[in-house]
């Protein structure tokens, strides 16, 4: 349970206009045992009680390693998984309580770009097709007023729109990607859900999709929520950066502030591993390497869940309760005991 609402007091915070607030989410996936009458035996804590605002207009930044959580938290937000507990309020409407028409009628203005270009578009279908599902099925146009909508979308992207009627194994994975903006474009969404766009691609192509997301944002007002593990790209394209771990958002920041002056020791060792362009500053720079494991999400360490490997932790981490979000300083968040309680 965190004390308070995660904000930011800064001036470009676009007026401060929150366009998605997620409180105190949660996500368990439940462990069965039994063949023939099944009970559950346990619990995999995959998002645990995570808040955050998203302000209109901005991209924050959701990172952390593999198996934290992040992608569960994106996926949870738009109700492709239903929350454990929480809630998830966009343009002032709570989803976790909707269903059937009212929350289909919601996704018209929330979309999601997949992390696997090769996985997340249908073979069978031409680009054609898949671009104009999601209008096909709001009934929103059709005839020939559909596919020139679907070729200006496809342009929009980057492709030749006489791409149309061919199928995804004819593209690149830098192509079927921009396929897969072009759809998440189609119903004109407000709030976009970027899971690891970039991830599966070459690095080449991975500038290109990242221009294209940051034009398309200034065209047309999007906001993202940009999940990535690679924090160069991040501090690049995002505004302000929210760090998980196993579950858990322990850090939460302007771009600037979090890179500049990282708080909790999880984020200070992930932006350690990050390459400075300068010899002579890398030289000089010092790697913070963990130690062990990451826990298991179905059994986290009592008290703080980086305990086990935190290089600075003493007795009060091993203990409950966890660590509050607190803001520290305004708009800079952080969960741990050692800068709340010694204000290290």
């Amino acid at each position: 349970m965190v004390n308070a609402q995660p904000q930011t007091t800064t001036t470009t915070q676009h007026n401060q206009d929150v366009i998605l607030r997620v409180t105190n989410l949660k996500k368990h996936f439940p462990i069965t045992s039994g063949v023939i009458v099944q009970r559950q035996v346990g619990a995999v804590r995959a998002v645990d009680d995570v808040s955050f605002n998203v302000y209109r207009g901005e991209t924050l930044g959701l990172v952390g390693e593999s198996g934290c959580g992040k992608s569960t938290t994106g996926r949870t937000i738009l109700q492709l998984y239903r929350p454990t507990s929480g809630f998830v309020e966009f343009e002032g409407k709570e989803l976790s309580s909707m269903k059937g028409e009212e929350l289909r009628q919601m996704r018209r203005r929330m979309q999601i770009i997949f992390q696997d270009p090769y996985a997340s578009l249908n073979p069978r279908m031409t680009v054609g097709n898949i671009v104009s599902e999601p209008l096909r099925i709001h009934k929103l146009r059709q005839g020939s007023e559909l596919r020139e909508y679907v070729e200006h979308l496809l342009e929009r992207v980057g492709l030749n729109p006489f791409y149309i009627n061919r199928y995804p194994h004819e593209f690149s994975g830098g192509q079927r990607q921009r396929i897969g903006i072009a759809r998440a474009l189609a119903l004109e969404p407000s709030f976009i859900v970027a899971d690891e766009p970039i991830s599966a691609l070459d690095v080449s192509i991975q500038a290109q999709v990242v221009n294209l997301l940051e034009d398309l944002q200034s065209e047309l007002g999007l906001t993202y929520l940009f999940i990535a593990h690679d924090l160069s790209m991040v501090r690049h394209i995002c505004d302000r950066v929210a760090v998980m771990y196993l579950g858990k958002i322990v850090e939460l920041a302007n771009t600037d502030e979090l890179y500049d002056n990282p708080l909790h020791p999880y984020t200070q060792s992930l932006l350690s591993a990050v390459p400075v362009p300068d010899p002579e500053i890398e030289e000089r720079r010092q790697r913070i390497i963990l130690k062990g494991d990451l826990p298991s999400p179905a059994s986290p360490p009592p008290g703080c869940n980086f305990n086990t490997r935190c290089p600075v932790s003493f007795e009060l981490c091993y203990h409950p309760p966890d660590p509050e979000l607190v803001e520290v300083k305004p708009g800079h968040w952080v969960a741990c005991h050692r800068v709340t309680e010694t204000g290290l």
